[in-house]
């Protein structure tokens, strides 16, 4: 993993004249995220019968996106004993395994809180197993039915150049999907500061080059996680499928 071509680039060097590995780079892929779009309340049942005993498992949640960088937030509301305390570990199992997988296009869903506020369970069909079941079912179903969203990581760009070359690099810039949140002087150069999404930075370096004839340098690190513009996401999709 690497935050840029030149990052990746540096890596591989290093994996052949420290390790005397060599390897081949293929194109850069952008590591996306999915996070829910609004809450969502639902009841999922799981019941299976094919003689003999079956499976049964019936769970109401509500799933609600959280603040960036709380992860998932699992919360046990069950009042009453309506499911046994032995199965809802099997449901926080499930929520947070098939969290690894979002509805949009098969990316890690981050951020969310989820309330298992109530449920039912069989004196003889009811196992761990069926109640993860229902966990994952009432997962997709959710996250698909809350119209999720897509996130993208956002870089924070800085490019020291030369006076001459700042329109040029700052209408780049707003190309790329990105703002521009500060410029001015270091010493006898010139800096602009903003924020662009990773997906648009691929290739910069050679832009940089001839934008600035070779005097200009650029450094990248990760801001945070944004979403996507919806008229942009099947187009970004189609882009990491090629």
């Amino acid at each position: 993993k690497g935050m840029g071509e030149l990052h990746l680039e540096i890596t591989v060097d290093r994996m052949r004249t420290e390790l005397g590995v060599e390897a081949v780079m293929g194109k850069p892929k952008v590591s996306f995220r999915e996070a829910f779009g609004g809450p969502i309340e639902l009841v999922y049942t799981h019941k299976k019968q094919s003689g003999g005993s079956g499976q049964f498992a019936e769970v109401k949640m509500v799933f609600e996106p959280g603040e960036p960088g709380t992860g998932i937030e699992f919360s046990d509301e069950i009042v009453g004993g309506r499911i046994p305390r032995e199965y809802i570990p099997a449901v926080e199992h499930a929520i947070r395994t098939e969290s690894r997988k979002g509805q949009v296009a098969g990316y890690e869903v981050v951020d969310f809180k989820a309330r298992l506020v109530d449920g039912k369970f069989h004196d003889v069909d009811s196992s761990a197993l069926a109640f993860e079941i229902a966990g994952k079912g009432a997962f997709r179903e959710a996250h698909r039915g809350s119209r999720p969203k897509l996130l993208e990581p956002i870089m924070g760009v800085e490019v020291v150049t030369e006076a001459e070359f700042l329109g040029d690099i700052i209408g780049d810039v707003n190309r790329r999907r990105g703002t521009v949140s500060e410029q001015g002087q270091k010493g006898p150069q010139s800096f602009v500061q903003g924020q662009v999404p990773l997906s648009e930075m691929f290739g910069y370096i050679n832009f940089l080059r001839s934008a600035t004839r070779g005097r200009g340098t650029f450094t990248m690190e990760f801001d945070n996680y944004a979403e996507v513009p919806a008229n942009l996401v099947e187009k970004l999709m189609e882009k990491e499928a090629k």
